[in-house]
């Protein structure tokens, strides 16, 4: 089985990637969904979060992502060891996931694969890059964030132009839609050609 790692910073647009190759019928784990979920019900998992960033980080027994990012996006320390509970769990929940596909290939949608060690588990990568004026407005516009809060999560996904190298794609996703299908399915066929 092929996996595909898809990467790239907040406001890309690499969960529209991901949409297209779930139309092309290639499965896609999102990385950041299930860590969230994992966050959510892992009961040992919460335990932990809770020890490192206090009770206030669940509110009514749900997850409160604004009061973590607020911390770990101000205090890397924090985000470290926050990443070191959370990143093994969602490594060896990837791998579980993949063994129940029964399918050609599969995508990996994760923001921070390299941090996180997951570009080790998989043959090819995307990283998917948009101009810092459109992030922004995708941003705004989705999330409501504020610029401020924006470039705090864009320097934390700060993306080295070193690690594209051999079996790494690189879309620029400033475009529309269609472009953005037509480069999705020229990189697949070329993945399915090299395997």
């Amino acid at each position: 089985m092929i996996k595909i790692g898809l990467t790239g910073g907040i406001g890309t647009g690499k969960t529209t990637v991901a949409k297209i190759f779930e139309k092309l019928d290639v499965p896609v784990y999102y990385a950041d969904d299930r860590a969230k979920e994992i966050m959510q019900t892992d009961p040992g998992i919460i335990r932990q979060i809770k020890d490192l960033l206090g009770v206030d980080a669940y509110r009514d027994n749900s997850l409160n992502t604004k009061y973590i990012s607020d911390i770990v996006f101000s205090d890397k320390d924090k985000l470290a060891k926050l990443e070191a509970i959370v990143h093994p769990v969602v490594r060896k929940d990837f791998l579980d996931w993949v063994a129940r596909q029964d399918t050609e290939c599969v995508v990996i949608e994760n923001a921070i694969l390299h941090k996180s060690g997951m570009d080790k588990m998989v043959d090819f990568i995307i990283v998917v890059t948009a101009g810092d004026k459109i992030r922004m407005e995708r941003l705004k516009k989705r999330d409501g964030k504020s610029e401020n809060d924006i470039k705090k999560i864009i320097k934390n996904q700060k993306y080295e132009k070193k690690l594209l190298k051999n079996n790494v794609f690189l879309i620029k996703n400033n475009g529309d839609i269609r472009e953005l299908r037509n480069k999705v399915i020229e990189i697949l066929s070329i993945i399915k050609l090299k395997c």
